[in-house]
């Protein structure tokens, strides 16, 4: 049921998801998927899906729903449980094991796969944020940068990262040499400076760069 692309807005809205109930002509079950953590050197990746209920006591919500890029961590912290309460959630991840072995594309993919099937209702539609989609049983369209212009995506989003990021804060209570809970295992000066000193732990990602190439230099690992 393909439809037509609408513009982008200001800020993310229903737009996409009108124009698949529009291309319809029924009632649709539209789910927002999108993944968070492909880029950092420690942890998982992890996705959401998310089916937002179009009542009219949550369009407060709809109007504080963005990008989990533009808002902050506070900010995600309290969107987090008003989404959940608002529709339909899941989350999945895969494993730093995962993506070793599968590269981290097809890691992503996979736990937007697993993201979907966890929903508690199969939904009609999937968006999902990027070019790359999951082969899922259900209509899929890819929207690139669609967490600034989906309102499901931009919640899916929002879940995926707070979600992510309290993970990587627990990781780093075990190994706070590292800096995750400020970092989430992204490659900044500080967390490569503590991969020199101490080595590389067992959530680190050993076909990244610069871990494989620490890893054929000096094999040092941490559990």
């Amino acid at each position: 049921m393909p439809a037509a692309a609408p513009k982008a807005p200001l800020r993310p809205d229903f737009s996409f998801e009108d124009a698949l109930r529009s291309a319809a002509g029924a009632p649709l079950a539209v789910c927002g998927i999108d993944e968070v953590g492909r880029g950092p050197l420690a942890g998982p990746v992890v996705a959401a899906a998310v089916v937002l209920a179009r009542h009219a006591k949550h369009a407060g919500l709809w109007e504080s729903i963005n990008d989990s890029k533009k808002l902050t961590a506070a900010k995600r912290a309290a969107l987090y449980a008003r989404i959940h309460d608002a529709g339909e959630v899941s989350i999945a991840l895969c494993s730093v094991e995962d993506i070793d072995s599968i590269n981290i594309l097809q890691a992503s993919l996979k736990a937007m796969h697993k993201a979907y099937s966890a929903l508690p209702q199969p939904p009609d539609c999937a968006l999902i944020d990027g070019n790359k989609a999951p082969k899922l049983p259900c209509h899929t369209q890819t929207i690139v940068k669609g967490d600034a212009r989906s309102l499901s995506i931009a919640a899916a989003s929002i879940v995926a990262k707070h979600y992510r990021d309290e993970l990587m804060k627990k990781l780093g209570e075990e190994f706070p040499a590292y800096g995750w809970a400020k970092n989430a295992g992204y490659g900044t000066a500080a967390h490569l400076k503590a991969i020199e000193i101490h080595g590389i732990t067992a959530h680190h990602r050993r076909s990244f760069a610069p871990i494989s190439k620490l890893i054929l230099k000096d094999n040092s690992v941490i559990s």
